[in-house]
């Protein structure tokens, strides 16, 4: 979302001109985001840097900082996918799926706003997250109240966690690698592409996670893996072969679709 005229005025910046430098730039939600960025500013002239980078195509969520992930204020940082609130899905499913876990990981945990959500419903529990990308580990570990690992996948978790893990969310990349120059510029040019990339037909990732599941859950214990509704029935194979009790969850209000896989 390139400039489409200067951002604001030389004068001492007012709502009015914010709204009006950032409709101008094509947000959409121009007056919320406003809001937004005149409650972060400290001063006219953060506010004016604020507003110049909002204005320059970088996401809202970067240029303040934080997005809201459950009612949470999730830290976010250049280089790390944002949370998307469709994801919240997700954190309900689990919820309702094991609503008395003790041991939780967030596995491909980007910003860690999976796995702080869930403890932050579920209460004291074991948190575990991961990443392979070093810029989500940093950025996990400021809001993760737990243990916070660099790896891939499994690899990067500490043995003791088989066969003990009660939920296992994985919000894994899942837009197939051909269809990544399609996304909207605000992920295509912001958010890394180890975070969005899934392969082929998009669930490279969601097949590992899938097949190495089964050994970390506990009896009960569940994986759950967003995707989307084309993807659905290739997923539900692909954790059928795990061995798993499959399910499915959608919430077409909120365009999200969560593979529910069970270790009976």
């Amino acid at each position: 979302m390139p400039p489409l005229s200067p951002s604001l005025p030389p004068s001492p910046p007012t709502r009015d001109s914010v709204v009006a430098a950032l409709r101008a730039a094509g947000c959409v939600f121009a007056e919320d985001e406003a809001e937004l960025i005149l409650a972060t500013a400290r001063t006219p002239e953060e506010l004016a840097g604020l507003v110049d980078r909002r204005v320059a195509g970088l996401p809202l969520e970067l240029v303040v900082g934080w997005a809201e992930f459950r009612g949470l204020r999730i830290t976010v940082e250049p280089g790390v996918f944002v949370p998307r609130r469709r994801t919240e899905f997700l954190v309900e499913q689990a919820l309702a799926q094991v609503p008395d876990a003790s041991v939780v990981v967030d596995l491909c945990c980007g910003s860690g706003a999976l796995g702080a959500a869930l403890a932050s419903a579920l209460g004291p529990v074991e948190l575990h997250a991961a990443d392979l990308d070093p810029a989500a580990v940093r950025c996990a570990r400021r809001n993760v109240d737990g243990h916070v690992h660099q790896g891939d996948l499994f690899a990067a978790l500490p043995d003791h966690l088989r066969g003990r893990i009660d939920i296992l969310a994985a919000n894994v990349p899942y837009v197939p690698t051909g269809e990544v120059a399609f996304l909207p510029a605000e992920a295509r040019d912001h958010e890394p592409r180890t975070a969005l990339d899934g392969g082929a037909d998009g669930l490279d990732i969601l097949r590992r996670v899938a097949a190495g599941a089964p050994d970390w859950l506990a009896s009960g214990g569940c994986v759950l893996i967003e995707t989307s509704g084309r993807q659905a029935a290739a997923a539900l194979a692909a954790f059928a072969a795990s061995g798993l009790a499959s399910r499915l969850a959608v919430a077409e209000d909120q365009y999200a679709t969560v593979v529910v896989g069970v270790r009976e």
